[in-house]
């Protein structure tokens, strides 16, 4: 089993920048891609973006490119999304997920594991 701990979420006003982390410990294996998605309230989850295994490949929904950046360091198995300029829209609960193929996809059922999610909000 693999377990998904994600931080970092909190209170901001828009504008500000937020840095998630999730750590992924349990079952060791490599060579996965993993992906962040988001939920706001009344809305379906939704893809905002995912990372390769070596990092060489990303990918970004549309509403946050240019503001969000994703990286990974594969020696603390831990993933990053950097969100900065962050509006009022981007008020969602943050999920991290790892997916037991090297592939990105923005598609929510290819992921394997997820974590419990962490709030994000941004007040205007």
């Amino acid at each position: 089993q693999v377990q998904l701990v994600e931080s970092g979420g909190g209170l901001v006003q828009a504008g500000d920048s937020l840095r998630l982390s999730c750590a992924a410990s349990g079952r060791a294996f490599s060579n996965y891609a993993m992906g962040w998605f988001r939920q706001a309230p009344g809305k379906e989850r939704e893809f905002v973006s995912g990372i390769s295994w070596s990092g060489g490949i990303t990918n970004y929904a549309d509403s946050v490119k240019g503001r969000f950046t994703i990286s990974r360091d594969n020696a603390k198995n831990t993933m990053y999304l950097q969100m900065n300029s962050l509006k009022p829209e981007d008020t969602a609960v943050y999920y991290c997920a790892l997916r037991g193929a090297n592939i990105v996809t923005i598609r929510e059922g290819l992921y394997d594991y997820w974590g419990q999610g962490t709030q994000v909000t941004v007040s205007s």
